[in-house]
């Protein structure tokens, strides 16, 4: 009979997170891994195989993440536009008064591995894109609700959110300051607007 797991492996898929999140792929050792997650290396090895691969499960677990964020913080709101304001607000909380100044972990990757890991540099690539697909439905459902423009390229849009929050979380690792973060994301916002949806949050 196989002896049960004595760890609890999301857990341990977090804190390895964490660790690789503050200190980066490369100069993130399996010392660092081992001590994060209490497991010594065979039971690392058995559990998420080569660094690389804990490297690659711990990108999941934050893109999962950032979606799931997304979505239920869009479903939460009285609207989708609404929904969208409050994610970046929840951004710019978590730079702000989070641990850090750490950064988005898909755009650290992206910048670390970008040129010396093509196979890490698609992954990115696909981590973003479920990130811009995730708006995408967001701003296709404020089409339907008359809260962006009939004729908005929510394609465009969703891009361009996307690489706004990445913006934001650069931004914040060198200037963590509400008011600065708030600034930028007020521009974002403003280009989903129309002149109707303005007029009526100025009621």
């Amino acid at each position: 009979m196989a002896r049960p797991r004595e760890f609890d492996p999301e857990q341990a898929l977090d804190r390895a997170l964490s660790v690789f999140w503050a200190k980066g792929f490369e100069a993130t050792s399996l010392d660092n891994l081992c001590e994060a997650t209490g497991l010594g290396r065979s039971s690392l090895y058995a559990a998420f195989g080569d660094k690389r691969s804990l490297y690659m499960r711990a990108l999941d677990r934050y893109e999962n993440g950032a979606i799931g964020r997304i979505s239920a913080t869009v479903a939460g709101a009285r609207s989708p536009r609404a929904g969208i304001a409050a994610f970046v607000e929840r951004i710019i909380e978590d730079i702000v008064a989070g641990p850090g100044r750490r950064g988005c972990f898909i755009g650290n990757c992206a910048a670390e591995l970008e040129r010396t890991d093509r196979k890490t540099a698609m992954r990115v690539g696909q981590s973003l894109a479920r990130v811009e697909a995730t708006f995408r439905t967001a701003l296709e459902q404020a089409k339907k609700e008359g809260e962006i423009a009939r004729n908005a390229d929510v394609d465009a849009l969703a891009r361009f959110l996307t690489a706004g929050i990445q913006g934001l979380r650069l931004v914040g690792k060198a200037n963590p300051e509400r008011a600065a973060l708030q600034a930028i994301a007020r521009v974002m916002l403003g280009c989903l607007d129309t002149p109707a949806t303005v007029a009526s949050r100025r009621r």
